[in-house]
């Protein structure tokens, strides 16, 4: 079981949300909006099963208020889920871009104001709970076991749900894409047993931009968890990518390095559970 931090209340009583602030607010009936129509019929269903449940941000708002820096990062945060849901609920228009042999498949599609997003689809042979941990609350130890990134670092954690994190990737082979940099907010929700970690690039004033790395941009992205619906002991996981590596890059080597980045992930990630899965 995940550390309490990370688990969402059942809801936010009447009275609670009275005493929001007025960007708090605003959070939450964006994405209450946003997830009443993901929740139609269709391929998304399960996010209805997981909105039946309670609200996707029925994790309680802290009674310490945050400054206005803080609030910033929260909105930030809820603005790439809200984004991230919107898109994944629309399932028209995907083109594949690789598919292995064993399932594991990467579609993209090209979005008006964003342009182009990579979506990753795998079934793991492991629990989301496993998944969400390694992911969250180890997110430092990245760089221990995924060879495309050199260090992921928090900056700053507000609240249960939000945090600020410096992530430095490494070159690609042949250094055919240098090292970049990204800061971005992230923002960390489970309710029951599907999982969501979404981010967005954003200002940090005590990060500025670090020698020998190009600051590229990211976002909205998102990882989703969810059991498998044939086994529950396995984990359905679908990825949001969409990044801005800035220089001057082809698009056509843009594509392929973030497919492959994709692809090579998955399987970084499943050795990595395999390793910490077995025995001392």
């Amino acid at each position: 079981m995940l550390p309490a931090t990370f688990k969402l209340c059942a809801g936010i009583s009447y009275r609670h949300l009275r005493n929001m602030t007025g960007l708090q607010k605003t959070a939450v009936v964006a994405i209450n909006h946003e997830l009443k129509r993901f929740a139609g019929p269709g391929p998304s269903n399960w996010i209805s099963q997981v909105r039946r449940k309670s609200s996707l941000l029925s994790s309680r708002i802290e009674e310490k208020p945050y400054s206005e820096v803080e609030m910033s990062y929260v909105k930030q945060g809820e603005e790439a889920l809200q984004k991230s849901i919107s898109i994944l609920s629309d399932q028209d228009n995907w083109k594949t871009e690789i598919v292995a042999a064993n399932g594991d498949k990467v579609l993209s599609k090209v979005l008006p104001d964003i342009g182009k997003v990579f979506k990753l689809e795998v079934v793991l042979d492991q629990y989301p709970d496993r998944l969400y941990g390694e992911l969250v609350d180890n997110m430092e130890q990245m760089g221990d076991w995924n060879p495309n990134v050199k260090q992921v670092k928090i900056l700053q954690r507000i609240g249960q749900d939000t945090m600020v994190t410096h992530e430095m990737a490494a070159e690609t082979a042949g250094n055919i894409v240098g090292p970049r940099d990204f800061v971005s907010v992230r923002c960390a929700k489970r309710r029951g047993s599907t999982c969501f970690l979404a981010g967005m690039s954003t200002r940090y004033t005590g990060m500025p931009e670090q020698k020998g790395f190009i600051r590229a941009e990211n976002g909205p992205t998102c990882i989703v968890l969810r059991p498998n619906a044939e086994d529950p002991t396995k984990t359905k996981f679908t990825w949001l990518l969409s990044i801005d590596l800035k220089g001057w890059l082809p698009k056509t080597i843009i594509n392929q390095v973030l497919s492959q980045t994709q692809m090579d992930f998955a399987q970084h990630l499943r050795d990595r559970m395999e390793t910490i899965a077995l025995p001392c």
